[in-house]
């Protein structure tokens, strides 16, 4: 286990989403703290705040491939494991628990590299038979997490994606996304790329707690305008939607979205899987005490009155009368503002012309 742990209970760490660090479901050791007498706020005065630490990761392969009918791609990619925005409801942080790490504080600074991902993704792009479908780039974690600007594994996958003519597609909540516009805007011209940028508010103080190392919204709504200005065809993404704390701001997201030049829009649910649920509340019980029962009460009408119920046809958009209401109010905000569907933009598949392989010699031709 981690040594961020509370002994007691547990607390707000400045810069984390997470208010504590359990075990994982798959983990053998169970850890039992006591109190041993002394005064609990000394010891957390002097508790060091959790520090982010990454390792290198040898990939075996990169392209995980899904049939989910809920999820409107085939291929994914993802260059790392576990993600430093720290996103309270992130719907992927049961999976660090196959790492033998906590879901919890453990998801958002014990993080993995993909460090050979580009050397994987030219071998798996350049298989006999190889079915050329748009690669979705940040599925389960961000491919721009603060990280990336030290790794670059997102960047060098672009570049071997735009080289070959693959056409992807992108999903973060960061800004650094504008970095690598000099690779996007060609992309972009070929029909090879689009982007989409998830603002779920525009409330920084909540953003803050719910989101703490992710760009702050304005400042995506700003990477909106700068990838529109560039030519990228671009989406906003109004993920998740929690009820009775940021659902409010689903109209005037989407307002500033399309001023900014977003092209087309989706929405998504908060999703409570394993054990996200038990983080999730821990977070409303520190940060939203006064309408925690009822955000919990909302989320459970959304769910057939489970915390969480992961029926394809109902885990993105809820059921019930709340759920319906948001998806009345989605449609009238995207019909007033000309939004398409995500689904929309067919990207080129035609120029795909698989990389060479690696070689110490080089290529004669």
């Amino acid at each position: 286990m981690s040594d961020f742990n509370d002994p007691f209970s547990p607390r707000a760490h400045r810069g984390r989403g997470a208010a504590s660090n359990p075990e994982g479901r798959f983990e053998t050791l169970r850890r039992q703290a006591e109190d041993d007498g002394w005064q609990s706020a000394l010891l957390d005065d002097a508790a060091p705040r959790p520090r982010t630490e990454v390792s290198e990761e040898r990939a075996r392969s990169v392209i995980t491939r899904n049939d989910s009918p809920d999820i409107h791609f085939s291929q994914a990619m993802n260059p790392y494991r576990g993600c430093e925005h720290g996103c309270i409801y992130c719907f992927a942080r049961p999976s660090h628990s196959y790492l033998n790490l906590s879901p919890g504080l453990d998801f958002e600074t014990k993080l993995r590299a993909k460090g050979n991902l580009a050397e994987v993704l030219r071998h798996e792009l350049s298989r006999p038979g190889y079915r050329v479908e748009p690669i979705n780039i940040g599925s389960n974690t961000d491919p721009y997490q603060p990280i990336e600007k030290r790794w670059r594994l997102t960047r060098a996958a672009l570049e071997l994606l735009a080289g070959c003519g693959h056409p992807c597609t992108i999903v973060t909540k960061n800004a650094l996304v504008e970095r690598d516009l000099d690779l996007l805007a060609p992309m972009a011209e070929a029909n090879l790329v689009q982007v989409f940028v998830s603002v779920n508010s525009l409330d920084n103080h909540l953003a803050a707690k719910l989101e703490p190392r992710a760009s702050a919204p304005h400042r995506r709504i700003k990477a909106i305008r700068a990838l529109a200005a560039a030519g990228v065809p671009v989406g906003v993404l109004v993920a998740p939607i929690i009820p009775a704390l940021n659902d409010r701001d689903m109209e005037a997201v989407l307002e500033q979205a399309a001023d900014a030049g977003a092209s087309c829009a989706g929405y998504t649910v908060v999703r409570l899987p394993y054990e996200l649920k038990t983080l999730f509340r821990e977070w409303l019980a520190l940060h939203a005490p006064d309408r925690a029962a009822h955000v919990m009460s909302l989320v459970q009408q959304m769910n057939g009155g489970r915390d969480y119920d992961s029926d394809f046809r109902t885990r993105m958009r809820g059921q019930g009368v709340f759920a319906d209401l948001l998806k009345r109010r989605f449609e009238v905000a995207c019909r007033r503002h000309g939004f398409g569907r995500a689904r929309d933009l067919q990207l080129d598949t035609t120029r795909f012309v698989p990389p060479r392989p690696s070689s110490p010699q080089g290529q004669l031709f």
